[in-house]
């Protein structure tokens, strides 16, 4: 199925069609890119969360689902039972900046997703420390680095429904995404249209053809790879 376009501009398709996983700044020049060993180039080196509106927080609503039926998990390590409330709350702060995107309060929604990668972001260890550093066990890893993957995808879609996007941003967690999920359509397309936002035009043009690879039929991809290749084949003007 195609992806609907929200508010399309004058000449290009709205690339903020979709809703985050989990349910600004002027664009600068784009940084030199490096190959990543993969299909795309590379570019990228508390208190509990509250309602939207000001309403009690979620917190413990997600106690059961992530100590694994209820009760909170034992501790095995000096530690643990911080780790999890940490985790917990991250996951809280997600599930509020869905809400908020659902309700189109776009600007409460990317602070809470700030703060919930905020939480994740504790995890990693002291500054310097090898990935995996932070007594994490296996669900718990996996448990964050899902969580951190579905707030950048989140992100992008709330950023391109800003009056101003910033693209250099877009662009930065969209490949945060494809760093983990290199199959991700949404974030394929949307580093698509950032790239070709930022001037970028040879690069936008990997990704969305990429983008198109998967999902042949879907008219914004086409549009913005006719729009691309307009950009790159017209003359250049002294």
């Amino acid at each position: 199925m195609g992806c609907p376009a929200l508010h399309p501009p004058s000449r290009a398709p709205h690339p903020g069609w979709a809703e985050p996983a989990a349910l600004g700044g002027r664009a600068g020049r784009p940084r030199p890119l490096q190959r990543c060993g993969g299909i795309f180039p590379q570019c990228t080196g508390g208190s509990g969360p509250r309602r939207c509106g000001g309403a009690r927080g979620q917190s413990r609503r997600h106690g059961g689902a992530l100590s694994g039926g209820g009760a909170m998990q034992q501790p095995g390590a000096g530690g643990e039972p911080a780790l999890e409330r940490q985790i917990q709350a991250a996951v809280a702060f997600k599930a509020e900046a869905a809400r908020c995107y659902r309700e189109k309060k776009f600007r409460e929604a990317i602070g809470k997703y700030h703060r919930a990668l905020l939480q994740l972001k504790g995890l990693r260890g002291p500054p310097g420390a090898p990935p995996g550093s932070a007594p994490l066990s296996a669900r718990q890893r996996d448990l964050v680095e899902s969580t951190e993957v579905e707030c950048y995808d989140s992100l992008t879609a709330c950023l391109l429904q800003s009056e101003l996007v910033n693209y250099e941003r877009v662009r930065e967690y969209c490949l945060k995404v494809l760093e983990r999920q290199r199959s991700n359509f949404k974030a394929t397309y949307r580093a698509g249209v950032a790239f070709y936002h930022l001037g970028d035009y040879e690069s936008a043009l990997l990704y969305l053809r990429e983008a198109r690879s998967r999902q042949p039929a879907d008219t914004n991809v086409l549009r913005y790879i006719q729009l691309t290749e307009m950009k790159i084949t017209r003359p250049r003007t002294l």
